[in-house]
């Protein structure tokens, strides 16, 4: 049976609304949403990012909703709730997708942060700086024994996580030497030097 760990009025909601959309068997488990148990040792044995929600199917745990979403329909959906791949309907309900949350919820989350706090600027940077070394920090730990994300082939989501990476290049220096490594790797690769060489 699927588990996600769940905080009302967070990005929990989406794998939890697909399960009972599916039908399928789920249990939630509220979680202490605290920055004391989010950095805990036990929440990042479940949660490397220390992000809510996270998910434990038998032996496989992740983490990001959008990624949830797609584990949970190619595992259980049985083509429910999703076009079929390669049409023109699955690629406009991919950019629907990653519109949600790439481009809707980043300007929606900094409005709702701004809005609620009293804090400095200073103070609101200085915390998006700390959410971004902990993100940094996970991507680290993946790439301790690995030269790529899922391990010894190199995949699309190392071209996403690359171009991510490739702009955080001034935080890495000598704290994320693993990720620094990984960039340097990343922009070695022959497909990544005909991109760079592009000029308009």
């Amino acid at each position: 049976m699927l588990t996600i760990y769940h905080v009302p009025r967070t990005r929990s909601v989406r794998p939890i609304w697909l399960c009972y959309e599916l039908d399928l068997p789920v249990s939630v488990e509220f979680m202490d949403f605290s920055p004391e148990f989010r950095n805990s040792s036990q929440w990042r044995a479940i949660s490397p990012a220390g992000k809510v929600p996270a998910l434990v199917d038998g032996d496989l745990s992740m983490f990001e909703s959008g990624a949830m979403v797609d584990y949970i329909l190619e595992r259980y959906g049985n083509g429910r709730l999703q076009p079929a791949p390669g049409t023109n309907e699955s690629a406009a309900y991919r950019q629907w997708c990653w519109f949600a949350e790439a481009t809707l919820v980043r300007p929606l989350g900094l409005v709702r942060l701004l809005r609620a706090r009293d804090e400095s600027i200073d103070t609101l940077i200085d915390e998006a700086e700390a959410k971004c070394r902990e993100s940094l920090a996970a991507v680290e730990s993946v790439l301790t024994d690995r030269p790529y994300l899922l391990g010894e082939d190199f995949s699309a989501a190392d071209i996403m996580m690359g171009y991510s990476v490739a702009m955080a290049q001034p935080l890495l220096a000598d704290r994320y030497p693993n990720l620094a490594a990984y960039v340097r790797r990343l922009m070695a690769r022959e497909a990544y030097q005909r991109l760079a060489s592009l000029t308009p």
